[in-house]
């Protein structure tokens, strides 16, 4: 999609298309102004015959007409202008990008009307159209022999016609939403993936990539140095995979190197049979999305290093597979985490809090203004808020604060969540210094719990992505969230 934005009135000719938001019971209103009269009157009679309201969810057509100079005008509803929201403006955006799924004209014109959507700043709109624009080019295609030959808006020039408006504005908000949504779309790309190609190893190959593309710094340990470094409760993880550990720094320098950096830890497990405590074998496939967490930092970090904020930002993923195996980690066995702490691992399939544990210890060695650590941890988060909300753990107010508030911008939404002493109880072993499970009960707060230990050095938070971050059912696939979240967090932080 070749997205650009336009001041001027565009000419009705043949070939061309317009596609017009409409106010619901505004159908004949100006909104149209710009279109001859004759064209207004038979939009005006088509929409009146079909019963066209300006509904969300609705649209019409009128094709090669003689009075539209043989152009196609596709109108689509916003639905009523007092309860124009973010969700029914993503709703009616995403309704009109599909429309355009048959449509052969090269070049579309889109307008809409002068709108205010509660809760949002200048630019919000344009920033999500841009980034719906993208997020619905996306097909995952890389592997099948058969591929789908029509997308919508596919190789299309799209004008977002503003009509004297600030112009600048309005394409530097373009230029983000699409960065953003260029960045979901590594996430579900990667996401989507199987797991016999997206392993530990392909992982550290595409941040290699990236930053070699983009011009970021990045390193990859392997499991002698990971050994050294005294990550020992993340190998415990990688004992039972063929597919060795990786763990993957990268590094964004967009500001004085002085000044202390973001760090965003993503979960990075490739698959997760749940090792010896394995899981039930219906739904295992969709295990794959185990590493979504990883894949929202290395989204993250490809839209930041395509804007280039004043910020610095770092980037970890411990990387691994979990299996059972011969010399897979066993239910009592005890391991020695990076931080010196001690954990009794009561199932092996509580694995994701073992590898973001020693790398919240590492992000310690950057001083960091703030650390985010994003995974698809709990089944307990999916019980508690369903696929809307992503789950909020805190250690700090303000920073959780940011992150809501970065939620509703973006509409990546989340909810806080309890960090409380009181259910650390819940964690306590007769063997060791902590087990690496606290029983039914507040499952999803435990396990944040568990991570708070290893926290203790910066303001952090946790983000439970595990209702998040897919789809299952006939629209299984990668949601590539938080994407959105982590940007406008980063973007706001810095003033961008």
């Amino acid at each position: 999609m070749n997205f650009s934005i336009s001041s001027e009135v565009p000419e009705l000719k043949k070939g061309g298309c317009f596609v017009i938001g409409v106010i619901q019971d505004a159908v004949t209103s100006n909104d149209k102004a710009y279109l001859p009269d004759k064209v207004k009157r038979l939009l005006n009679a088509v929409a009146a015959d079909a019963g066209f309201k300006g509904d969300v969810g609705k649209s019409i057509a009128v094709h090669s007409a003689p009075e539209t100079q043989g152009c196609s005008i596709i109108l689509f509803g916003l639905g009523p202008k007092d309860k124009i929201s973010k969700n029914s403006y993503i709703a009616a955006i995403n309704h009109a990008i599909d429309s355009l799924q048959d449509i052969v004209s090269k070049e579309i014109h889109l307008m809409l009307p002068e709108l205010h959507i509660p809760g949002t700043r200048d630019g919000w709109k344009t920033r999500q159209l841009a980034l719906l624009l993208k997020l619905k080019s996306y097909r995952f295609e890389i592997i099948k022999n058969v591929t789908s030959k029509t997308y919508p808006a596919h190789n299309k020039k799209l004008v977002l016609c503003i009509g004297g408006h600030n112009g600048s504005g309005e394409t530097r908000n373009m230029r983000i939403g699409d960065a953003i949504g260029e960045g979901c779309n590594l996430a579900r790309e990667l996401g989507n993936l199987p797991p016999n190609i997206c392993t530990p190893a392909h992982l550290a190959h595409t941040a290699t990539g990236i930053g070699k593309n983009l011009k970021f710094q990045t390193r990859v340990f392997n499991e002698g140095q990971l050994k050294n470094m005294g990550m020992d409760a993340l190998l415990a993880v990688s004992k039972g995979s063929v597919e060795p550990a990786k763990f993957i720094e990268m590094i964004y320098t967009g500001t004085s190197k002085n000044k202390p950096p973001i760090v965003l830890i993503g979960k990075g497990v490739t698959f997760d049979s749940g090792g010896i405590s394995i899981k039930p074998s219906s739904g295992m496939d969709e295990m794959k999305y185990d590493m979504s967490g990883a894949g929202s930092v290395l989204g993250t970090l490809l839209a930041i290093s395509k804007l280039k904020p004043p910020v610095n930002v770092v980037g970890l993923i411990p990387a691994v597979e979990n299996m059972p195996g011969g010399k897979a980690t066993r239910p009592g066995d005890i391991v020695r985490t990076k931080s010196g702490q001690t954990v009794e691992i009561l199932n092996t399939d509580a694995e994701g809090r073992l590898i973001l544990c020693d790398a919240l210890t590492y992000a310690e060695k950057f001083k960091p203004s703030a650390v985010i650590d994003v995974a698809t941890l709990t089944g307990a988060c999916v019980v508690a808020l369903g696929k809307i909300a992503t789950g909020l753990f805190s250690n700090s107010d303000e920073l959780a604060e940011e992150l809501s508030d970065a939620g509703e911008n973006s509409w990546d939404r989340v909810w806080r969540m309890p960090v409380w002493d009181e259910y650390q109880t819940q964690l306590k072993s007769n063997f060791a210094d902590m087990a690496n499970i606290g029983g039914r009960e507040a499952g999803s707060v435990t396990a944040a719990c568990f991570l708070s230990r290893f926290a203790t050095k910066f303001p952090w938070a946790h983000l439970d992505i595990a209702g998040t971050a897919w789809n299952s059912g006939t629209n299984k696939g990668s949601t590539g969230r938080p994407v959105p979240l982590l940007c406008e967090f980063i973007l706001s932080r810095c003033g961008f």
